[in-house]
């Protein structure tokens, strides 16, 4: 389904929040926002010294939408030469680019061990980039306003000072919440060439606060691609997992699509194949893994597909957990459930699949409920490895059936079998009397 067929949207989705409907409602909701009193009491030190100490970035934006923030970033005027002057216990976290945390709290003046750490980042402006993903230099500013010009998106380009109450949005940030819009700060072109990562950044925020790629933002994206070709794949990988756990993936699935992203990222399929597989991973559970087992499964039926596979799930750095999944996921252990007909045949298929992985192929393999309610009536209570069974391989041997060894393993799957042909045998007594027969 291409994007100008695909159904327009007109109900609130629920992952883009409540944008505040104008700027005195935004002003009260961040007033209102449980900041954390040690990250407060950093913003009134600073204050105070005449620096400026205020709230910037994502936390900032969740609060405005009323999300849960998990952690709020102090943007300060003051150097991090200022900052350590300023505060009885410091570490220099990343000092080189002007960060220093704080240690805020405890007793003794902040110098406990139950002080709680405060990450301060002075406003700084960035040279060339040379390597698609970090400037040569920073230069430390005195103006918020230059700091926040250098940031990706107008949406994360926001300041709150929580000492004088003032929200700081330059780029119009708060009327893109309110549009439901990802735009580039300022140059779109000029944004992504200096960072290979924020395309895959704006696609990704597209599906996690549900809004759409504005216009001239999402023409600067295939001239930039060379530049996301040269971002490490552990990064992609991040960006592309958090939007996998949105739960309507498809929100920037369509645009890493139409703005020639995938294939720099995922092996495409035929178009019209990857768009069916779009539209299915919308309707799976939140699991990042499966969904994307789902994008790939297509590349699998195709020649040489599971090694097609393999390659992008090396490409992009994953776990070996998470690429033994995928493997199975889009490989014949998978397809054989699918084909499976008999309660014995889906015994089996589950059997070799691994339990544990039923719920994600059932999601990978599109099941509708009928077909999900057979596969559970096959499997639910039946024994699908040999340590389901009712009885032990040392009960045989307790029972003189059997001696340690090779052939008391024979043994036992050959119990597995039997009971897999109908699960209600599996019972000590009969388990024990059937091994006597195969013995």
């Amino acid at each position: 389904m291409r994007r100008g067929e695909r159904e327009a949207v007109t109900e609130r989705d629920p992952a883009r929040g409540d944008p505040p409907a104008s700027r005195e409602i935004a002003q009260a909701r961040l007033v209102a926002s449980a900041i954390p009193e040690p990250v407060v009491e950093v913003c009134r030190t600073l204050s105070r010294a005449g620096h400026a100490g205020v709230l910037v970035g994502g936390a900032v934006r969740d609060a405005l939408l009323g999300k849960p923030v998990a952690d709020w970033d102090v943007a300060t005027s003051a150097t991090p030469d200022e900052v350590i002057d300023l505060f009885a216990r410091t570490i220099p976290t990343g000092i080189q680019h002007g960060t220093v945390t704080a240690l805020v709290g405890g007793t003794r003046g902040g110098k406990g061990h139950d002080a709680e750490p405060v990450e301060i980042t002075t406003f700084r402006g960035e040279g060339e980039y040379h390597d698609g993903r970090r400037p040569t230099h920073v230069e430390f500013l005195r103006s918020l306003e230059a700091d926040l010009a250098r940031r990706d998106l107008t949406v994360n380009a926001l300041a709150w000072d929580p000492i004088a109450a003032e929200l700081s949005d330059p780029f119009d940030g708060l009327g893109d919440l309110q549009r439901g819009v990802i735009r580039a700060v300022g140059d779109p072109n000029l944004r992504f060439s200096e960072d290979g990562l924020r395309t895959m950044r704006a696609v990704r925020f597209c599906a996690t606060l549900a809004m759409d790629l504005e216009a001239q933002t999402a023409a600067a994206i295939p001239g930039a691609l060379h530049v996301l070709d040269k971002v490490s794949r552990e990064r992609v990988h991040v960006e592309l997992t958090k939007l996998l756990k949105s739960p309507r993936p498809s929100r920037g699935l369509w645009p890493m699509a139409e703005t020639g992203i995938w294939p720099r990222v995922l092996p495409e399929p035929d178009p019209v194949v990857r768009d069916v597989a779009i539209e299915a991973v919308d309707a799976m559970q939140a699991d990042p893994v499966a969904r994307l087992a789902r994008l790939l499964r297509p590349v699998g039926d195709t020649p040489d597909g599971t090694a097609a596979i393999e390659a992008a799930i090396d490409a992009l750095k994953t776990s070996r957990a998470e690429k033994t999944t995928i493997v199975v996921l889009t490989g014949p252990r998978t397809r054989a459930l699918e084909q499976a007909e008999t309660p014995q045949a889906i015994r089996q298929a589950v059997a070799t699949l691994h339990r544990e992985l039923l719920p994600a192929a059932l999601d990978v393999l599109g099941a509708d409920q009928a077909r999900r309610t057979a596969v559970h009536a096959a499997v639910d209570g039946a024994p699908l490895t040999v340590g389901e069974l009712a009885i032990k391989a040392r009960d045989l041997i307790a029972a003189g059936v059997a001696k340690p060894g090779p052939a008391l393993g024979d043994l036992m799957d050959g119990l597995l079998a039997w009971t897999m042909e109908d699960p209600t045998r599996n019972r000590s007594e009969a388990l024990v009397e059937h091994a006597r027969t195969l013995a």
